[in-house]
């Protein structure tokens, strides 16, 4: 396959794993080619560049391909990172949030979307484990400091960001109304960032962003 002129990046809109890395992009000013994959039709060069064939995936104009979302947030931010996101936090904490996130809070977040999928117990049930799991801990730490490590944002906070966001969306009259007030004034003040509402701007299929 012939190498891209531009970093083209495979993405999916609404895929949490897409969005953390467009923002990771966009916050370090990397131009990229953006192309939307219909996940029921994915393009034969996306499949061939990538075997898992899930979004995102960074194709480089080297050649490199980068398939892993977290992968591609340390390329961007290792070529730009204005505000120092990887500076901020200590790294063995940085890891435990982002593993506890991808690893523990994700798989308890499906089944509390998709309930029906899972009727060993009900959705409430599948809300109560993911917030013991994660977002309890994850409220406790942000009743004390407006992000993860402090008054400014992290490579931990933009990677956890669009999971919290797509708890909160699974019946957002129940979030806003429950003691989550840490996390609900973190959410808040990412979705009204620029920096995601650009993110999720959309794109004509194959145009830079």
């Amino acid at each position: 396959m012939t190498a891209p002129a531009l970093p083209v990046l495979y993405s999916f809109r609404r895929c949490p794993y897409a969005i953390r890395a467009r923002m990771a992009l966009r916050y370090a000013g990397v131009e990229v080619t953006v192309r939307e994959v219909k996940l029921g039709d994915k393009p034969a060069d996306f499949v061939t560049l990538s075997a898992k064939a899930t979004v995102p995936v960074l194709h480089l104009p080297s050649g490199e391909v980068i398939d892993q979302s977290l992968a591609i947030m340390q390329w961007a931010l290792a070529r730009s990172d204005p505000q120092g996101w990887l500076r901020t936090g200590p790294a063995d904490e940085t890891t435990h949030w982002i593993t506890q996130n991808d690893e523990v809070f994700k798989p308890l977040l499906d089944r509390y979307k998709y309930a029906t999928r899972h009727p060993n117990l009900t959705p409430s049930a599948h809300r109560a484990a993911a917030i013991t799991a994660f977002i309890a801990p994850l409220n406790e730490r942000l009743l004390q400091t407006p992000y993860l490590f402090g008054p400014r944002p992290s490579l931990a906070d933009v990677a956890l960001f669009p999971f919290v966001r797509q708890f909160a969306g699974v019946d957002r009259a129940w979030f806003d109304s429950a003691p989550l007030t840490g996390v609900q004034a973190w959410l808040a003040a990412w979705l009204g960032s620029d920096l995601f509402v650009a993110s999720m701007e959309k794109s004509p299929e194959g145009s830079p962003s």
